[in-house]
């Protein structure tokens, strides 16, 4: 199969390909179960909550840090 690029070398073929890739992806994919969406959403709020809670403490030692070499 003959490739036509253009002059920025994106080709007609590739885009075509990916596109096949996406559309085979997306067959495969399915809806989840109530359980496991439960437990993704848990999972994530937890990291959510996580990453929030250490960020919170980062600021919190820095303030008293920062108005040491401020005053």
């Amino acid at each position: 199969m003959a490739e036509k690029a253009n002059a920025s070398g994106i080709s007609v073929d590739g885009i075509a390909n990916s596109f096949r890739q996406y559309i085979r992806i997306l067959k495969l994919t399915r809806k989840p179960s109530n359980e496991e969406f439960m437990t993704i959403s848990k999972v994530a709020g937890a990291g959510i909550l996580l990453i929030g809670i250490i960020g919170f403490v980062i600021y919190l030692i820095m303030v008293p840090f920062l108005k040491m070499f401020i005053n």
